[in-house]
């Protein structure tokens, strides 16, 4: 008799294990539709294929769903020459006019940057070419 509760208990184990592995297959998946993820079905199918895999890539999914957000997309804002990003609303709460006007201060300013770079690693250059005729 005993063994019949036993081979019951190893049943019984052995079948909650299997559909705890199958409930764990979808929470990244639930996190992903919470969050409206834009891979909500890729991350799907990768959870059960993590179920053949003894849930290996199953914390790389959970990261991968968890770590979306809706207003993390990055917002622009207009660079400033002192400090590179200034207190400006972002460039959808300004009228069309003063957003292009962002952005041709912008590039103009990535100009004046490229240039002031460049000119520092042309006297990097001649410092190092200098040196080594010192040499």
């Amino acid at each position: 008799m005993l063994e019949y509760v036993a081979l019951g208990f190893l049943i019984f184990m052995a079948i909650s294990l299997l559909f705890g592995a199958i409930a764990i297959v979808g929470i990244p998946h639930g996190i992903a539709v919470e969050r409206d993820h834009p891979h909500q079905d890729a991350i799907y199918y990768a959870g059960w294929v993590s179920l053949f895999t003894l849930h290996a890539a199953w914390p790389l999914l959970w990261v991968w769903a968890a770590a979306y957000r809706e207003d993390s997309r990055p917002k622009f804002v207009q660079i400033n020459e002192n400090t590179a990003i200034n207190d400006k609303a972002p460039a959808e709460q300004v009228d069309d006019h003063e957003a292009d006007a962002d952005i041709t201060d912008s590039i103009t300013l990535l100009r004046h940057r490229f240039e002031v770079l460049k000119d520092r690693i042309e006297r990097i250059e001649n410092a190092i070419m200098s040196a080594s005729k010192a040499a």
